[in-house]
């Protein structure tokens, strides 16, 4: 047997050509649309090939939903974020304002106050402002704005809208130092507003003040209000200067430990009135004299007949 009469084995037969299978195709699907387009045979076939094919649609889409969704939550926090910065903002800027508001008004207020008490006052008095505390543990000073220049003088009393804060130790041309009532080396002699008894009080640091040299069996009591004598020269008689809030007795000393509290809110001020020193001074003179000066009625029995008549 020769071998150019054997068959070609069946798996390289050759079939139809590419052009002839193509065109074929082309035929069927032509039909195909065209019997579709006048019957709607196929439309179940689409259908049940949509359904089979979700899936998988579903499927390749997911990530890129999925990204999506992701870029859409980050972007909305990101807003989030920057609008609760903004907010943030401005809710800081609001309570400056309104804290600001509050110190304009509690300025005004002290500055009406320290005004009426000016006015109720014989002596004449200068409005000025706290600049700082100074930084010394030992001493309880603070400087205020006005000097020299505004006619402001070494030993002048400072109040505030409440009562006494201290006195002007040192001057400068624009401003001064106070050495406040509760610091260890100031002395202001008062009196007991309900009786007149009369006592020296002193600071004892820390923001406190003690009441020396009053006998222990003295009428005085926790609560009373301690105000200025004026027999110094330097404070206005009546000024209020603290309240007594413990009296310590003790048998064997012939003095009484009295602790009282500042009625002026020193550390809290802000605006004070520096006093006249050399008004202040008459102002106490003129008392003493009212208080020593003669009764008509004992005049008039201590004098001769002949002037009597």
């Amino acid at each position: 047997m020769s071998a150019v009469g054997r068959q070609p084995p069946p798996f390289f037969r050759r079939g139809a050509a590419p052009f002839a299978r193509l065109a074929l195709f082309v035929i069927l699907s032509l039909t195909l649309i065209g019997v579709d387009s006048r019957t709607g045979m196929l439309e179940h076939v689409r259908q049940s090939l949509t359904m089979l094919g979700y899936p998988l649609r579903t499927a390749a889409l997911a990530p890129a939903q999925a990204l999506h969704e992701v870029g859409a939550v980050l972007s909305a926090q990101a807003d989030l974020r920057g609008e609760n910065a903004k907010l943030n903002e401005q809710a800081v800027r609001a309570a400056a304002i309104i804290l600001r508001q509050r110190q304009l008004e509690e300025e005004n207020r002290q500055l009406r106050a320290l005004l009426a008490m000016r006015d109720r006052q014989p002596a004449s008095g200068t409005v000025a402002e706290i600049l700082y505390a100074v930084r010394d543990p030992y001493s309880r000073k603070v400087i205020i704005d006005k000097g020299t220049r505004h006619g402001i003088e070494a030993g002048a009393a400072v109040v505030d809208d409440i009562g006494v804060i201290g006195q002007v130790t040192r001057v400068f041309p624009l401003s001064a130092e106070v050495t406040l009532i509760t610091d260890r080396d100031q002395a202001v002699p008062i009196e007991v507003e309900r009786n007149q008894v009369r006592a020296v009080l002193f600071g004892a640091g820390g923001g406190a003040l003690e009441v020396r040299y009053l006998a222990a069996g003295a009428d005085v009591r926790e609560g009373d209000i301690l105000v200025t004598s004026g027999l110094d020269g330097i404070y206005l008689p009546g000024l209020p200067v603290g309240r007594i809030t413990r009296i310590v007795q003790d048998g064997a000393n012939a003095f009484a430990r009295i602790l009282a509290t500042p009625a002026a809110a020193a550390e809290r001020s802000k605006l004070v009135l520096v006093l006249g020193r050399r008004a202040a001074a008459a102002a106490a003179e003129g008392e003493a004299a009212v208080k020593q000066r003669p009764k008509k009625g004992r005049a008039g029995k201590g004098a001769p007949r002949g002037q009597q008549r």
